[in-house]
């Protein structure tokens, strides 16, 4: 493991959003998601997730999740991902994502 001072975890921007828009993703190399939230004043933003065996499309839409939001950008399959949603893989390997407990402003910042 490699120690990371706090200097480092503060240049990591992460927001709570809310999931507004889910779609399939069959382009994707594996099973994955699009999806759009909602980040309050930073906006709208896309993220693929590989979530979905876990979670279906209409559980999806209106939760709220932890997201980093300043890595660049990155292209999957054409798709503009825009923002890195936050999750722990559990014992059977799919991804359980974190969110916060009590409902909180889109784009709210993790401290």
């Amino acid at each position: 493991m490699q120690l990371a001072s706090f200097e480092d975890f503060q240049n990591v921007d992460i927001r709570v959003g809310t999931i507004v828009q889910v779609e399939p993703f069959p382009e994707a190399n594996r099973s994955a998601y699009k999806l759009k939230i909602d980040f309050g004043s930073l906006g709208e933003k896309t993220s693929s997730a590989q979530i979905t065996a876990r979670y279906s499309m209409e559980e999806l839409k209106g939760l709220q999740v932890l997201a980093v939001v300043n890595f660049p950008v990155k292209r999957i399959a054409g798709f503009k991902s825009e923002v890195l949603v936050l999750g722990v893989p559990n014992d059977e390997k799919e991804i359980v994502l974190l969110k916060p407990e009590n409902e909180l402003p889109n784009g709210s910042v993790v401290r």
